[in-house]
């Protein structure tokens, strides 16, 4: 079965047994007492969307970015222009940092980042479609960051980097 999130337009499909991944993630992290943020990029928010669907998700999520473009990683999370300028907005050390900037502009213990080629277009060679790099903060430690490779539509790719990201904070705590 499929759930309808979103106001634009018909919405943003994702899996009703991703909702039910959002409930247990927050149950988990609210039972241990802590909190999260996210810095999204490709995702557009669709992980915050998710968690927020659940009721008491507040005693959880503690803020969300959106920053879609470079200028907004940069203002709102603190990315470096060289990291965009030498590596690009998707990769494992833009990922890194937008995760370090989530964790630093808010008050939360853990923090999530995605950024990445959702398409149908802006694939490159060495990006294509469907490439998506995570980034994993938690205070005093340096940044776990990886690399994905997803196939599929846009909405696809999405939902996966969501199930990804809900993997990662799951096995954070």
């Amino acid at each position: 079965m499929l759930c309808r999130l979103g106001i634009v337009g018909e919405g943003i499909l994702v899996p009703l047994d991703l909702l039910d991944e959002a409930a247990a993630l927050l149950a988990r992290y609210k039972a241990a007492g802590k909190t999260l943020a996210t810095a999204e990029s490709c995702t557009g928010g669709l992980i915050v969307a998710c968690l927020t669907e659940i009721a008491g998700s507040s005693a959880v999520v503690e803020r969300g970015f959106v920053t879609y473009t470079n200028e907004a990683k940069m203002a709102m999370l603190g990315v470096p222009a060289a990291t965009l300028e030498t590596c690009g907005a998707v990769s494992e050390e833009t990922a890194g940092a937008m995760a370090i900037g989530a964790l630093v502009h808010s008050r939360a213990d853990v923090a999530i980042s995605v950024t990445g080629v959702a398409g149908p277009s802006g694939g490159s060679a060495e990006k294509p479609v469907g490439t998506v790099c995570f980034g994993l903060a938690l205070p005093h430690r340096p940044p776990l960051t990886e690399r994905q490779q997803f196939s599929g539509d846009r909405n696809a790719i999405r939902v996966a980097s969501v199930r990804r990201a809900f993997h990662l904070l799951t096995h954070a705590l």
